[in-house]
């Protein structure tokens, strides 16, 4: 996948000599972030290093547009109004949390909603035996029947509570954009995984 995705984006710098930015993010969004993205639901990585991987094409790219070289990988992010790549795949989790709440698509991990007063619809995350060896444990941490329900729980109730698909993807995507974006990339130090499922009360005393 990432192999693919670096030779199409060679591709685009050999055929197009502009670096124009609205011609650039519009290649790479239709060509080759299209390509690190397909159903990233029912495979999102929990490794760093894989992260590190997937994220270094969009590095790579944002690093070839003009006027940006002196800028690092994340500011180039804020600049270009661009999610992380391990933020868009969390997104596209979060909103099929949505369409299985609403039967849109079929609850095929048999995802379980309790209506709270608090923090509005909530998944349930299922348990794991305490007795379970580390492999189950990943295995069990790294499933989209756990991560789905984590992450749909992260989400403000008000949000949630959006009744149509376009609505809650618009609420969505304003509220994380609220968030630091600062994704795992080779030669970088951040003070947390940038993973919404880990992103504490205490920082979200901060935005």
């Amino acid at each position: 996948m990432v192999t693919k995705a670096r030779s199409t984006l060679s591709w685009v710098f050999s055929v197009f000599r502009t670096r124009d930015r609205t011609v650039m993010i519009t290649l790479y969004k239709s060509l080759v972030r299209s390509l690190l993205e397909y159903c990233c639901p029912l495979w999102d990585p929990t490794r760093v290093t894989e992260m590190q991987m997937l994220e270094g094409v969009q590095r790579t790219f944002t690093s070839c547009i003009g006027g940006l070289k002196d800028m690092n990988y994340w500011e180039r992010l804020v600049h270009l109004q661009l999610m992380s790549l391990q933020r868009r795949r969390e997104r596209y989790t979060i909103l099929m949390m949505w369409k299985i709440l609403h039967n849109v698509v079929p609850n095929c991990c048999d995802i379980e909603f309790i209506d709270t007063s608090r923090h509005g619809t909530k998944a349930v995350i299922p348990s794991l035996s305490k007795c379970s060896s580390l492999r189950n444990q990943t295995l069990y941490d790294s499933s989209f029947a756990v991560r789905g329900p984590k992450l749909w729980n992260k989400v403000p109730a008000a949000i949630k509570a959006e009744k149509t698909f376009d609505g809650f993807k618009v609420s969505l995507s304003k509220f994380l954009a609220l968030i630091p974006d600062n994704p795992p990339v080779s030669g970088y130090t951040c003070s947390w995984s940038n993973s919404l499922v880990d992103f504490t009360s205490t920082r979200w005393s901060d935005i």
